[in-house]
């Protein structure tokens, strides 16, 4: 037992050094790959992606994320306890389930992890969550998830949407053409931004309305 005790705790020690070298690494260098990219190349699918920093990317594109995903991103240290004590009451009641996670939250699953739920895949999720917060800070957070975050089938970041859908890069973007790409992020594979209808056009409109909100009240106040 003491010998098994050992092992586990090497195991767990080896797991931390390497975890916090691979998270300050991409503290510095663009994610080259992620698993979901590799979940559409093993379904026989081209992934096309193109890292934009932020600082290049039209500004409207965070904050049309912020007004979609995480009206709090740039309060809280990674987890919204409000968004996900509310998610959970309205799951609770029925009806098609919600999540809470931050924009952080899901640029760890992003980067770091696989797709699909699970109690070892969540509390993984926490982990790298924390280390983000701590080693990378908000603005490299939020640079990360534009560059990461599924698009469309196939299409990964913003500056790949934009291309796809609107046929110029990341840029410029108008507040219907971000709104649009931030209505895509939660479905990524069953949603389009160009020439949308229906909750994605609606989604799509509401953000882009919300996007001078966001500027207004500072809510991407942690990017600047």
């Amino acid at each position: 037992m003491a010998v098994f005790l050992r092992i586990l705790f090497k195991a767990g020690l080896i797991f931390v050094a390497v975890s916090v070298l691979w998270v300050g690494l991409y503290r510095f260098v663009p994610v080259p790959f992620t698993w979901t990219m590799a979940g559409d190349l093993f379904a026989g699918r081209s992934v096309t992606k193109q890292w934009m920093p932020l600082s290049k990317m039209d500004p409207d594109m965070a904050r049309a994320a912020i007004a979609g995903e995480d009206s709090r991103f740039c309060t809280h240290h990674g987890f919204d306890f409000r968004a996900i004590a509310g998610a959970a009451y309205r799951n609770a009641q029925g009806g098609r389930i919600r999540g809470g996670s931050t924009i952080s939250q899901q640029t760890a699953k992003n980067a770091f992890l696989f797709q699909g739920g699970g109690y070892a895949r969540k509390a993984l999720e926490a982990y790298f969550t924390v280390l983000i917060e701590a080693l990378w800070g908000k603005r490299r957070i939020m640079e990360v998830y534009l560059n990461v975050a599924e698009t469309g089938i196939g299409t990964y970041g913003a500056d790949a949407a934009a291309l796809r859908y609107f046929h110029h890069d990341a840029t410029r973007l108008s507040p219907t053409e971000a709104g649009r790409i931030a209505a895509v992020l939660p479905l990524p594979k069953k949603r389009a931004a160009i020439d949308p209808r229906g909750f994605v056009r609606r989604h799509g409109n509401t953000l882009a309305r919300y996007v001078g909100t966001v500027r207004r009240s500072g809510l991407d106040s942690c990017l600047k």
